[in-house]
Formats: C-alpha cells, sequence, structure tokens
C-alpha cells in the first residue's frame, strides 16, 4: 500500500515540478501579483484621500467674520461678494485648484452670535459650507473648517471638556486592531486562495489525463483505486497549498499598505501556537477541497468542463468567507463546526480574533479528515466505473 501511494505521489510530484510555467503561473506569480497589486492599491487610495501636511487651503468666503479670520490655521482666506459666490461655486464644482471651498456666512455673524439665545427658540446663525467630495484637498478642506467651526463654537458656551490633554482614551490595543483587520480579512483570503491553488492543480491532474487518455495506462496498472485516489490526493494537496502559501504571504506582506497603517496591523502578535493551530485547519481544509475538485474533475469530460464545474463551488466558497466579516453568521457552537468550508473559516476567524475555541477546531479538523476520508471512497469507485473515467 505504501509502495504503491508513494508512486502515485511521485508520478504527481514529477509532473509538476518539472514544468516551469506551471512552477511560474502556480507557485510564484500568484503572490508576486497579489503583492504588486495590493501595494498598489494601498497607495494609490492613501494618496487620493490624503492631502499634504504643508498644504494651505484656499477658501473663497462671502462675509468672512473677524473672529474666524482670527483663529490659526492653514488657510488662506479669499473675501468674494455676493454676486460673485455663483462663480466660486461654479469653479469648485469643476476641480478648479483656487477653491478648495466655499463658505457663506450670515452678514454680521458675530454679532449675531452674541446676541443669540437659545432659549428664545429661534433659528440660530446658518452657515453654509460647500465643497466637492471627490477632490482630495477639498474634502480635507472641508473637514478642517468644519473642527475650526466646532472649537469655535464650543468655546461660546465652555462649561465642560471631554477628553481634555493627551492621555489615550481608546482602550483598544494594537493587537485588538491587528486582531481585528485580520479576523475579518483572512480567512476569506485564505479560502479563495486555498480553492485556486485546487483548481490550478486537480483537474489537469484527473480530468487532464482523461482527456489525453493517459488516465487508461495509469488504471490498467496493479494499483488500487484507492491507492490511487490517496496518492492523487495527497499529492495534489501538498502542491495546493504551496500555492495557497504563496497567496497568502504576497498578502500577508501587502497588507499594512493595502490598509493604509502599517503601524495598526501586526502579524508578529500572534503566538506560533496560533500558526500551528492555523496551519491544521488549513491542511484540513485543503483535504476536503482537493477531494471535492478532483471528484468534479472524474466527472468532467476534459479540463475546461471540470473548470467550468468547479466555479460555482468557489463562488460558494467565497460567499462562506464572507461570514467571517458578519458577527451574526459566526456561530460558536460545536454543532455548526461539522458544516465543511464553514467550520474551516469560523475557526480561523477565532484563531485570528485571538479567541480560538480548541473544541471547535478539534471538530473542524478530525470533520474535514472524515470528509476527505468518505470523499477518497468516492474517487476510488469513480476509478473503477468505466463509464465515468472513459466518457468522452
Amino acid at each position: 500500500m505504501k509502495n504503491s501511494i508513494l508512486t502515485v505521489m511521485k508520478k504527481e510530484f514529477t509532473r509538476f515540478f518539472t514544468d516551469r510555467r506551471m512552477i511560474l503561473t502556480t507557485l510564484v506569480m500568484p503572490g508576486l501579483m497579489i503583492y504588486i497589486v495590493y501595494s498598489f492599491m494601498g497607495t494609490g487610495l492613501q494618496s487620493q484621500f490624503e492631502t499634504a501636511e504643508d498644504y494651505t487651503a484656499k477658501i473663497s468666503v462671502e462675509n468672512l467674520p473677524e473672529s474666524i479670520r482670527a483663529m490659526q490655521a492653514p488657510i488662506s482666506y479669499t473675501e468674494i461678494s455676493p454676486d460673485e459666490t455663483e462663480q466660486a461655486l461654479e469653479d469648485l464644482k469643476n476641480g478648479e485648484e483656487d477653491c478648495d471651498l466655499v463658505a457663506v456666512f450670515p452678514e454680521d455673524f458675530d454679532a449675531q452670535v452674541a446676541d443669540y439665545d437659545v432659549a428664545d427658540n429661534t433659528a440660530a446663525p446658518a452657515i453654509k459650507l460647500y465643497y466637492n467630495s471627490t477632490q482630495s484637498n477639498s474634502q480635507s478642506t472641508y473637514t478642517m473648517m468644519r473642527e475650526i467651526l466646532d472649537v469655535y463654537e464650543s468655546a461660546l458656551a465652555n462649561r465642560f471638556d471631554i477628553n481634555p490633554g493627551e492621555e489615550t482614551y481608546d482602550m483598544a490595543t494594537e493587537e485588538d486592531m491587528s486582531a481585528q483587520v485580520f479576523s475579518m480579512m483572512v480567512p476569506m483570503l485564505l479560502m479563495i486562495f486555498l480553492f485556486s491553488g485546487c483548481m490550478a492543480v486537480a483537474p489537469e491532474s484527473i480530468a487532464g489525463e482523461k482527456e489525453r487518455g493517459t488516465i487508461a495506462t495509469l488504471l490498467v496498472t496493479p494499483v488500487k483505486r484507492s491507492h490511487l485516489a490517496i496518492g492523487k490526493i495527497v499529492s495534489l494537496s501538498v502542491i495546493a497549498i504551496l500555492s495557497g502559501l504563496s497567496s497568502f504571504l504576497g498578502t500577508m506582506l501587502s497588507l499594512p499598505k493595502l490598509m493604509g497603517d502599517g503601524e495598526s496591523v501586526d502579524a508578529s502578535v500572534y503566538s506560533i501556537g496560533d500558526y500551528v493551530l492555523t496551519l491544521l485547519v488549513i491542511l484540513s481544509t485543503v483535504l476536503v477541497i482537493i477531494t471535492l475538485v478532483s471528484i468534479i474533475s472524474a466527472f468532467a469530460k476534459n479540463v475546461k468542463e471540470a473548470t467550468g464545474w468547479v466555479t460555482p463551488v468557489m463562488i460558494i466558497s467565497m460567499l462562506l468567507g464572507v461570514t467571517s466579516m458578519v458577527e451574526s453568521l459566526c456561530m460558536t457552537e460545536p454543532v455548526w463546526f461539522l458544516i465543511p468550508l464553514y467550520n474551516s473559516v469560523q475557526s480561523m476567524n477565532g484563531i485570528f480574533s485571538m479567541e480560538p475555541d480548541l473544541v471547535n477546531i478539534a471538530v473542524t479538523v478530525v470533520a474535514n479528515i472524515m470528509y476527505a476520508g468518505v470523499g477518497v471512497f468516492v474517487l476510488a469507485k469513480m476509478f473503477d466505473n468505466e463509464k465515468v473515467m472513459f466518457s468522452k
């Protein structure tokens, strides 16, 4: 038995690792492309919504009050008359560089504010701030002006302060923030990467051999069908894990850039035990996925048909991955961890949330191994069925 399985595994490894193109497209390119794309996305998004620190905001103001002019801020005010306001709004709409914001104050604003009494139940002096949210400078200027006006308003009746000084009031630690990001994103991404890795190797190994006619030569050898199924599933699982690992590394390295703040995303908050538990879940998950894809590939007549049938299953897997982002869909009862693929997502969600449930993880690993065992039995029976294996 051992020699038969090793022979099949050696054949699959030889076929894969002697093909430089397959190594490049399956192991190297996924991680490299993900790192490049995610890094550029993070840099681009950050530059899109950030304004240079030394930038001076340009505001066109109608009826600029002295109280606002006196407040210190990197702002250049341009006073305009009521007749010029319409043109300033048009410039703002068109994204002109000389106008980031148009502010319209009531006449005698300072006097109205001084005379205003909340108890009178009359309308307070209204300030109109027009901005263009598609322009990063305009959006930043609007935010800055709102903060200035909020400070001015609170200074008029400063009866108490909220969170004074430089003390830290947010009790969330860096570990908590990293755990939140990883627990929401990584389970879904890992499911996508693992499924992609399985799709890259399994259809070619089974449906591809059917298409080329080499499966017939393999089936006439004195190898038990169960040994053949086990050998293929184990060898394909190893290759799929390597492919998924490439994508995973690319994601982990680029995630700080994608999030725009490398200080709040740190994978070092996890212990070796967390990574061991994750590895166990990943290994058992790959066995389930590769078995499922292999069975579908055995039914298919060629690689194209196999890929077409596997794609809907991959979409379902992606949807299950999204459950890690929705708290109401994250179950904790062990019975839910008998559901294949969903159990893997929730187990990884618990690990990356730094709240691993060893019972649920154990149920996940054992259940996945059992499902893989059933899949091996089904695949072996399919190898025995000539109508299935020699269908054209």
